[in-house]
């Protein structure tokens, strides 16, 4: 399937003018409408509204405010989940790059709720920022086409958009899980337990992807038995490797395809005195002090952050080359007490 297309700067942003031509009112009713004013006819209010609605009218909030005397460079990062340390990583890494063009960041979380990212995004559009950044939630950006061909630059990072031809930062989710489950396979181990977050995310898909290019390429076969999905929290992963180790051929090995996943498993290990290998997407915070050995798939947020917004400013600067995807490296590296 093709991926609709959005040329950046290809037409102009309505005004309450165009509104009002066509619309066939004054730009006095407009006026009075888009600011809420009273005492206006709900024949001609919705005429205006249908007009707004057809030509994509959003109020220029930024205009208000150099009326007013106060004005700021702004973009927009929307993230996930603001406790995760992996998007606390990125908010920082955006802001300082942010503050070195005298910019400032406004942040919002999408909780992972598609609804609430396409209402937070248009409504950071209707503020009038000057770029965004997205950590992306749903499967569908095509309400972002028309902001995108009237000139918002925006660049998605960790995921990639959906019916959205953007700029895209991610990492090599694919190759890095290939990486990790082919060594716990050269290690010998061939009953891996896979704990997965949801396969409804982007990169769960990708990392299962890699974990299965790695079976593909031992030999072994892939055992839905050993795979749990839907384990979004340390207890459940918890809860997950102590119901995979009650089985009559237990895996001897597991494979967290996300920080806070191999937390909750590497404390069952511990708890359980277990001393199946274990190996996780994504570094955490104090893992070289863990009590046991593992290994993880480590990168480096920041880095990704930075190369999305230095990518981003350089758009707000006028880069109009043809949006691109930029993949970063993973690598292997071994934690806790050996």
């Amino acid at each position: 399937m093709s991926v609709p297309k959005a040329v950046p700067g290809t037409a102009r942003r309505p005004t309450m003018v165009d509104v009002a031509r066509h619309a066939g009112v004054s730009l006095k009713t407009v006026s009075r409408v888009v600011n809420g004013e009273p005492a206006v006819a709900q024949q001609l209010i919705d005429r205006v509204l249908a007009a707004i609605a057809e030509l994509g009218f959003r109020r220029n909030d930024i205009a208000r405010n150099l009326r007013s005397g106060r004005v700021n460079a702004t973009i927009g990062l929307l993230i996930e989940e603001i406790d995760n340390p992996f998007y606390a990583a990125i908010t920082s890494a955006a802001a300082q790059i942010a503050s070195a063009h005298d910019t400032l960041l406004m942040t919002a979380s999408s909780e992972e709720d598609p609804e609430r990212e396409r209402q937070l995004l248009l409504d950071l559009c209707q503020r009038r920022v000057d770029g965004l950044l997205v950590v992306p939630a749903g499967t569908d950006h095509s309400f972002l086409r028309r902001e995108v061909e009237m000139g918002m630059p925006v660049v998605f990072l960790d995921r990639p958009p959906g019916q959205l031809l953007a700029d895209t930062v991610l990492l090599d989710n694919r190759g890095g899980a290939r990486d990790g489950m082919a060594r716990l396979l050269a290690a010998g181990h061939r009953r891996v337990g896979v704990l997965l977050d949801s396969t409804a995310v982007y990169t769960m898909r990708e990392r299962l992807a890699g974990v299965r290019d790695a079976l593909d390429a031992a030999g072994v076969g892939y055992d839905e038995a050993l795979v749990r999905d839907g384990v979004k929290t340390p207890e459940a992963a918890a809860d997950a490797v102590a119901d995979l180790l009650r089985l009559a051929d237990p895996p001897t090995a597991f494979f967290g395809t996300n920080n806070r996943i191999t937390v909750g498993a590497l404390r069952q290990l511990w708890q359980l005195g277990s001393d199946a290998e274990l190996t996780g997407f994504d570094d955490f915070e104090l893992s070289h002090l863990m009590p046991r050995p593992l290994t993880v798939i480590a990168y480096d947020p920041r880095e990704l952050a930075r190369e999305a917004t230095r990518l981003l400013f350089r758009r707000i600067a006028g880069d109009t080359s043809r949006p691109a995807t930029t993949v970063l490296p993973t690598q292997l590296v071994a934690r806790g007490i050996r």
